[in-house]
């Protein structure tokens, strides 16, 4: 294997890995998948019309379940693509 060099910023270590291939300074079969508990995962801000009183029913069923609104729908749609990217199977 080859030594991984030292570099004098994160510019020259991006430009290096992009030409080198990385079988040559790490061994693959040797790698153990990391677990990164604390990463969150990135969100983009969204903007998204509905009609007031589907609103207003989020608003009302939310306070019901002491979640943020938004929140519910977000709960909503990732129940919703999980049964359909199942049901597509």
């Amino acid at each position: 294997m080859k030594k991984i060099p030292k570099f004098r910023n994160e510019d020259a270590e991006r430009d290096f890995w992009t030409r080198a291939d990385s079988t040559d300074y790490v061994e693959w079969s040797k790698a153990k998948r990391a677990v990164l508990a604390e990463l969150k995962p990135s969100q983009k801000t969204i903007s998204l019309r509905l009609p007031e009183m589907m609103l207003e029913e989020l608003k009302l069923l939310s306070n019901k379940v002491d979640v943020p609104y938004q929140t519910l729908i977000k709960l909503f749609l990732a129940e919703r693509i999980k049964k359909e990217l199942h049901a597509s199977r």
